[in-house]
This record gives structure tokens, C-alpha cells and sequence, in this order.
């Protein structure tokens, strides 16, 4: 962000073609670091931040497109030529115009506004740490979207196609080099070729536009030699972008070899979701207190065989999300915090390694968390099937009991322990406090999980002290079976 008030100098004193573009450059990494982050944190400065610059990058955009474009008429027409010197004498014209536009939207340009969300932004932008795994989720994203642009332009030589191949690398680019710069060392000079490659076909489809519309009055045969030399010269870029991603090199596979493969999916993914969290003040005190008695009493259950719904090891995903982001709606500072949870998650881009069944019930759990129980005539709910329906209330059932529970002041998931009897289960709990008020609220918390348990749930207190002694006398016996043992 300083960058761009240095080249927005630059550009205020001498609009030239490198001056256009270096600072064209530091507005779209900025804005391409924006739209990454706001993946992540909600925060409002980051759209507002690219509010800021969209008219000067807009404006300078139109002028660098037509300070290329001279460049490459100056280069591919003859000296005389009657499509050469009208293409010359409309881009001059244009260019006159966008330059005094450029320059009017640069005097317009609020630096003291930039500079504040500089400051504000510096500290956001922590939230996702460089080289960390959520910054490479995020960039395995873009090279996933990237990948499959790329599939899509082999298949024809349209150029709708290869410009949008060529907007998938550039994000790609840019996430890399803001994001994980130890992986940038060694793939920036490829990155920036194809870059490179998939621009200047771009600019030649460009040019060929220009041409029949600028031009298409011309003697035929003269707007034919333009299109061969066009062609031609887009053929070699391609070719060549072909050798880079096909060929010996394979960047397509490096690129994806150097980011979370296999097993590491779900913990980038998980990464990730832990930054949005995170942002949102979700991985701190009661929050992150809750999400860690969730997950102790989900284990419980699971190794009680409480159900059959617990029994789904797809759900150990899920659940470890809905534990990390069940507070963030009160982030978002919403009427109604759970449902706005649900909808914030909704318009995030999905996790590599998620299914859309899976993220789904990520909303629906995060969204059922709290307040009322979800009912069947209810719309998202209501569409999902018997089974996860199930999923979703066991989920969102222990996530509410474990809110309760440090209510009734059980501090910490150490301790909780499920047991099994002839006709219940019991939830042995350190610390549970013995009162009326208590009981009601245990009674409440525990219901929605009731709903899916294969017997009732009791929920009893363990005194702390009892719990300590207990396991200071199974260590002493530990230490006495070894002792005994290497004596024998």
C-alpha cells in the first residue's frame, strides 16, 4: 500500500507508459491481497480498501491497454501501411483522452484514506501468516481454479478462454507471491512467463478486435495480412505456453506438488477455517473453551458407541470445524449471530478437500448451535436427509451441552467422561455445579443431543479434588506394577 502512493507520484508527474504500469501493478497486488483475505476475515476495510482504488485502476487500465496496443502496431505494421497508420492515429486519440482521465482519477485518489486502512490492514493481514498452512489452503484454492480454466483453454483457441486463463493465473500469481514467498523464490520467474505469455495473447486478441472495428473498411486483402501476422505471433506464445505446462517442465504438477497434497488437505483446510476464526475472535476465551469441551464429549460419545451417528468417522471433519467456528457469529455483530454465521460461511468459496454436503452441514450445525432447535419445516434444514438430519443435531447437540457446562462451572474439558449403564448414559463431569438453577440448564443443553442418543443422557458432577486423587492413585499403582515388574 505504500508502493502505490510512490508510483501514484510517479504517474502524477509523468503518465508514461512504465509509470502506468508499475503503478497498475501495486494496485492490483493490493487488491488481489483483499479479495484473498476477505475469504477469511470479514473485516469491512478490505472491500473498502479496493473501493479506493477501483476508479484509478480502472482509468489506468483502459490507458495501458492502449499504450500496449501502439506498441504492438508500431511492431508488427510496415512503415506506411493504411491499417497501420488508422490504428496509430485512433490509439493516439484514445490515448490523449485516457491519459487526462488517468490523471484526474489520480488528483481524486484519497491517499488519506489509504493510508488509514494501511495501518488497520497491516494488522488484519497477520491473521493469515506468511508460508503458513491457511495461506497455502488459499493458494491451492486459486491454483485448483486456475488448473481447471486451464483444462478449458486447450480445448479451443477461442480467446474467451485464454483470457480468463490469463485473470486464473495472474490471481494465482499474486496469492503466491503475497502469501507464501518462500515457495515464490523458486516459482515467480515461471509464474510471471506464463503471465507474460497468456498478456500478449491477450493483447493480439485485443488487437484483432481493434482492427475490424477500427479498420474493417479496409481493403480486405490488407486486414488479412494483419490477422496471419496476428496469428502467427499468438501461435508462438501458446506454443510455448504449452512446452511450459505440457512439456518437460509440467508447471501445472510442480505448482501442485509444492502445496497441501493427500493428508494434508484437511489440516490446510482446517487452517484456514481456524484463520476466519480466528479473525472473528472465535479461537479466544469462552469460544475456544467450548469448542474444546465439544470435541472431548464428541469423542466420548463416539467411543461409548452412543449411536450410529456417531460411529461416521466423515462426521470427525465437521465436527472439528463447527468446535473452531461455533463463536464467530457474535463477530459479525448480527441481530441474529447464528444465522449469520451460517450465511457468512454460504458465500466463502469451498475448502479444497470439502464436499458441498459436508459444508453444508458445517452451516447448519454452526447455525443450530444456539437459540431454537432445528425443525423439519425449517428450509435448509428441512431438505436434508433423515440421516443427516441426525448428523446435525448430534453435532450441534454436544456443541449446546457444551456450552451449558461451563455455565455450571465444569472450566475445562479435562475430566469429562462418558460411561454406559444398563438403561442410560452418564456424563461424568469435573466440577458440575449441584443446584436447581444448574439442572435446568444441563437439562436444556443436553436435549437436541437426546434426540439421537440410543438411551437418556445423565449428566453428573465429579468433585475436583476426588478426580485428582483418583488419578494420583493410578499413577502410584502404575509405578508400582513397573518397579514390580523390573524387579521380577
Amino acid at each position: 500500500m505504500e508502493r502505490v502512493l510512490e508510483e501514484l507520484d510517479e504517474v502524477r508527474t509523468a503518465p508514461e507508459a512504465d509509470a502506468v504500469h508499475d503503478l497498475r501493478v501495486a494496485l492490483r497486488r493490493c487488491r488481489s491481497l483483499a479479495r484473498v483475505m476477505e475469504e477469511v476475515d470479514p473485516d469491512p476495510a478490505w472491500p473498502k480498501m479496493r473501493k479506493i482504488g477501483s476508479k484509478l485502476f480502472k482509468q489506468l487500465g483502459a490507458l495501458r491497454d492502449t499504450q500496449v496496443l501502439e506498441e504492438w502496431v508500431s511492431k508488427l505494421g510496415a512503415e506506411g501501411g493504411v491499417v497501420r497508420q488508422r490504428l496509430l492515429t485512433h490509439l493516439g486519440k484514445n490515448e490523449a483522452e485516457e491519459r487526462a482521465a488517468a490523471l484526474r482519477a489520480a488528483g481524486k485518489f484519497d491517499a488519506k484514506a489509504w493510508k488509514s486502512y494501511e495501518r488497520v490492514l497491516g494488522h488484519r493481514a497477520r491473521i493469515v501468516a506468511p508460508n503458513s498452512l491457511a495461506a497455502k489452503s488459499l493458494a491451492l484454492e486459486r491454483l485448483t481454479a486456475a488448473r481447471e480454466l486451464h483444462l478449458k483453454a486447450l480445448r479451443t483457441v477461442k480467446p474467451e478462454p485464454w483470457h480468463e486463463l490469463r485473470i486464473g493465473v495472474k490471481r494465482f500469481r499474486y496469492t503466491v507471491e503475497s502469501l507464501l514467498p518462500e515457495l515464490y523464490e523458486s516459482w515467480g520467474e515461471d509464474l510471471k512467463r506464463v503471465q507474460d505469455l497468456l498478456g500478449e495473447v491477450h493483447d493480439l486478441d485485443v488487437l484483432a478486435e481493434t482492427i475490424a472495428r477500427v479498420a474493417g473498411d479496409e481493403p480486405e486483402e490488407a486486414r488479412a495480412s494483419w490477422m496471419e501476422r496476428i496469428a502467427a505471433e499468438r501461435e508462438t506464445r501458446l506454443d510455448e505456453y504449452r512446452q511450459l505446462c505440457m512439456g518437460e517442465k509440467r508447471l501445472w504438477q510442480d505448482w501442485k506438488q509444492g502445496l497441501p497434497q493427500g493428508e494434508q488437505l484437511e489440516a490446510a483446510a482446517m487452517a484456514r477455517l481456524q484463520a476466519t476464526a480466528r479473525a472473528l475472535g472465535a479461537n479466544r476465551g469462552k469460544a475456544a473453551q467450548v469448542g474444546r469441551i465439544a470435541m472431548r464429549l464428541f469423542e466420548e460419545l463416539r467411543r461409548v458407541k452412543a449411536g450410529a451417528v456417531f460411529a461416521k468417522t466423515s462426521l470427525n471433519k465437521v465436527m472439528r470445524a463447527a468446535a473452531r467456528m461455533c463463536g464467530i457469529g457474535t463477530g459479525l455483530r448480527a441481530k441474529s449471530p447464528q444465522k449469520a454465521a451460517r450465511k457468512f460461511l454460504q458465500r466463502l468459496p469451498l475448502p479444497v478437500g470439502w464436499t458441498e454436503p459436508e459444508w453444508d452441514l458445517l452451516g447448519l450445525v454452526v447455525k443450530y448451535h444456539r437459540g431454537e432447535e432445528p425443525r423439519v419445516k425449517q428450509k435448509g434444514y428441512g431438505r436434508l436427509t433423515k440421516e443427516e438430519r441426525q448428523a446435525v443435531c448430534a453435532m450441534a447437540g454436544v456443541l449446546r451441552l457444551a456450552r451449558v457446562l461451563p455455565k455450571c462451572d465444569v472450566e475445562s474439558n479435562q475430566g469429562l467422561r462418558v460411561e454406559r449403564s444398563v438403561d442410560a448414559l452418564i456424563l461424568r463431569a469435573a466440577g458440575l455445579v449441584d443446584s436447581e438453577m444448574a439442572a435446568a440448564r444441563v437439562a436444556a443443553g443436553k436435549h437436541l443431543l437426546e434426540t439421537v442418543l440410543d438411551r437418556p443422557l445423565i449428566v453428573q458432577g465429579v468433585a475436583v479434588g476426588a478426580k485428582v486423587v483418583e488419578m494420583v492413585r493410578k499413577e502410584e499403582a502404575l509405578q508400582v506394577a513397573v518397579v514390580g515388574s523390573a524387579s521380577d
